[in-house]
């Protein structure tokens, strides 16, 4: 059984138990405590661009219809039949205005309405014997769309999103809304990692203490020649409510001047500069700071980056990703590749270009990590790991107090701190424990820093 109290309290003193990683009763009590009461990702609205458009998704074990109806709205409805509960669709996306069961052929609009069932009079007796405008799939519990994603929750009651991002909403404007047109996605990408689902999301979470070492060949071939220590070192770990993540320290300059270094056209540094939160556009132009890789808790992650795609040119990219649980030691990678929906063709080619050299199924960096993650994840099955408990108080003396401060010149939302430290992650396992622990708040001894 499940000591569950023990490990909250572990975790919350700084300490990992190993086994957290490749334990089924802890992927259990995640199913149930974790991924049933947050706000998790399942597409965005340029994926479903026209009446009919449709992708098929899932949230563990449930599968969604994220389809835009005639009306122009888009749903999210659960990908089960009402008569005998096979899965209405079967495709992973694509154009209709009708979804047919292939089991016994009850046929729904693509809002949800059941309208058809064979043999209606002879098998039901008609509209008397059941009435099919009183039938719909499921809809989500609830579902919030900010910045085109669409976000569902299983649980009705769960706060609203804005409100559990909290400040990390501005975080997310520079990811998704570099202009008053959006963005696009393309992709994703899949792939099945044997790794916990954990391990990225923390990872992308703040952890830049292992880029000078797990991605040191990135920097040796001048891939990315900043992906080094001392700038990884020069940069901060920020945490802001409902999530947290890294920047990169820029070079001299103001504004302008440091997003043309990474290969920003000026037509597109306009429209960031009118579009960016101002604490962003602060955080850039006067602290020196770009975010770079983040998470919302529980899983869905981001990414802004720059690569050298020629002797002569520097492109940015951002990807989008989400880790999706398949069990306590595979997950199920989806990558998608964001780009600005006004930005032009050439911008938008040299970009993926970047995209696919650093990360995506065969990227560089993303090589590096599978094979740590995945190692992780294999040793963490093992009889010896429920006797370890992993060190995760770097930055900590042994007083709780932080090594450092924390930073004073950092515009963006959040506690934010220089240097290499485990801030982030702590954080990020503090609303582990939350919903772990029903809502249970740490005791005084609990690892704080940053509330």
């Amino acid at each position: 059984m499940l000591d569950e109290e023990s490990i909250v309290a572990t975790v919350r003193k700084g300490m990992l138990p190993a086994h957290i990683y490749n334990d089924p009763a802890v992927f259990a009590a995640e199913q149930r405590s974790i991924f049933s009461r947050n706000w998790l990702f399942l597409a965005h609205e340029s994926e479903v661009p026209d009446p009919g458009d449709y992708v098929v998704r899932g949230v563990l074990d449930d599968s969604f219809i994220v389809a835009r109806g005639e009306d122009g709205d888009v749903r999210a409805l659960f990908n089960m039949c009402l008569h005998r509960g096979m899965q209405v669709c079967r495709a992973e996306f694509g154009n209709t205005s009708h979804f047919r069961c292939p089991y016994h052929g009850w046929t729904y609009k693509n809002d949800g309405r059941l309208i058809g069932l064979p043999f209606f009079k002879e098998a039901y007796g008609g509209d008397r014997g059941f009435r099919r405008d009183e039938h719909s799939l499921l809809p989500a519990p609830a579902t919030q769309v900010i910045n085109g994603m669409i976000f569902v929750s299983l649980d009705p009651s769960t706060p609203a999103l804005p409100e559990r991002l909290g400040g990390f909403g501005d975080y997310l404007d520079f990811y998704m809304k570099p202009g008053p047109g959006g963005v696009e996605l393309r992709g994703p990408q899949r792939w099945r990692l044997p790794a916990n689902w954990k391990i990225g999301a923390e990872n992308f979470a703040g952890d830049t203490y292992h880029t000078p070492h797990t991605h040191l060949s990135v920097s040796e071939i001048g891939l990315m020649p900043d992906a080094r220590g001392g700038n990884r070192k020069g940069g901060a770990m920020y945490f802001a409510d409902g999530g947290g993540g890294a920047t990169f320290p820029l070079g001299p300059g103001d504004f302008r001047q440091r997003l043309r270094t990474i290969g920003y056209p000026d037509d597109l540094i306009d429209r960031r500069e009118s579009s960016w939160p101002a604490s962003i556009r602060t955080l850039i132009g006067e602290n020196g700071h770009i975010p770079s890789a983040a998470t919302i808790f529980p899983n869905l992650s981001f990414l802004h980056l720059w690569a050298k795609i020629s002797e002569t040119r520097t492109a940015p990219f951002t990807t989008l990703r989400l880790w999706q649980p398949i069990s306590e030691r595979e997950t199920e990678v989806l990558s998608w590749f964001v780009v600005e929906k006004e930005a032009p063709e050439d911008f938008k080619k040299a970009s993926y270009k970047a995209y696919q050299m650093c990360f995506g199924s065969s990227g560089m960096f993303e090589q590096d990590d599978m094979e740590n993650w995945s190692s992780i994840t294999r040793v963490a099955g093992g009889a010896m790991a429920r006797r370890l408990e992993l060190n995760n108080r770097m930055g900590l003396l042994e007083n709780n107090e932080p090594v450092a401060r924390p930073l004073t010149e950092f515009a963006g939302p959040g506690v934010a701190y220089g240097g290499f430290g485990e801030f982030n992650q702590r954080r990020w396992f503090e609303l582990w424990c939350r919903d772990i622990a029903d809502g249970r708040p740490p005791a005084k001894e609990a690892v704080g820093e940053g509330r």
